[in-house]
């Protein structure tokens, strides 16, 4: 077992990719702290994943205290804290015209400030086990479309934080910081996002190959099978790191002329 008698936070983990990522620590031998904000949601998370193994904490990260309520309920729950993934984000569609200070800075809360917050009220405890910080991005981080201007500046900071103190807390504490930016997933929330356009539920199934080679989306559980790399000793000294996540690569890519192109509503990360 690559994380066993490990404990790691994850936030945003009652669904979708930071649920996908906390099964998959529990069975590599670790046991978790859940993240969200339904009770009800969480709580049927929790049992899901087994409560001996998993705890579960609710809450707004954008509350004060929040991050040190949530490093407080890991140790607590297991009496340390070796890991903490950064999952939960606020994925909305706006582009330049219907983005206002308000919306922007409540995107860059989430994103950004809420990830850097958990870090900065976890990282004594992650220099004690030499432990390790996981976020989780997004190739929008590049540049990304422009009915996701708000979110794509946000994953963008959040791979600068990621290299800034992927360099500083590794020299400094031992503490390493890497980032996975993630393509098209197929999760609960984008099922949600797609039906609300007024796709059918299996417009999955009918994906241009411009956006996806393989005839298919990624699916939480290979996110999540990457992530454990990244907790485990087996990524060995490595840190201040970006990885992509995508069945295409970001830069210097010629898609076929012929191939059908969703419309950019359509497509939201």
């Amino acid at each position: 077992m690559r994380l066993k008698d490990r404990v790691v936070l994850v936030t945003g983990s009652c669904t979708g990719i930071g649920k996908a990522i906390a099964t998959r620590c529990i069975a590599e031998g670790a046991r978790v702290v859940i993240h969200g904000r339904d009770p009800q949601q969480g709580e049927a998370a929790r049992v899901e994943l087994g409560k001996e193994r998993a705890a579960l904490c609710i809450e707004d990260l954008t509350n004060e205290g929040a991050a040190q309520r949530l490093v407080d309920a890991s140790l607590q729950a297991f009496g340390r804290l070796d890991a903490v993934v950064n999952n939960a984000a606020m994925v909305v569609s706006s582009d330049v015209h219907t983005t206002d200070l308000p919306l922007f800075r409540s995107i860059l809360e989430v994103n950004l400030l809420a990830p850097f917050s958990l870090i900065q009220s976890a990282l004594p405890h992650l220099a004690k086990t030499k432990g390790s910080v996981l976020n989780i991005g997004s190739v929008n981080a590049w540049s990304g479309e422009p009915n996701l201007m708000g979110y794509s500046v946000s994953k963008g900071a959040l791979m600068t934080l990621s290299r800034n103190l992927g360099d500083t807390l590794h020299r400094e504490l031992g503490v390493r910081v890497n980032q996975l930016n993630v393509g098209w997933v197929l999760t609960e929330k984008e099922t949600e996002r797609k039906r609300s356009q007024g796709l059918a539920d299996n417009w999955y199934e009918q994906v241009p190959k411009v956006y996806a080679p393989a005839g298919r989306i990624l699916l939480p559980e290979e996110i999540a099978a990457a992530a454990v790399y990244w907790l485990a000793d087996e990524s060995g000294p490595i840190s201040g790191q970006v990885v992509e996540l995508e069945q295409h690569p970001m830069i210097g890519r010629n898609p076929p002329k012929d191939d059908t192109v969703l419309p950019p509503s359509t497509k939201n990360q």
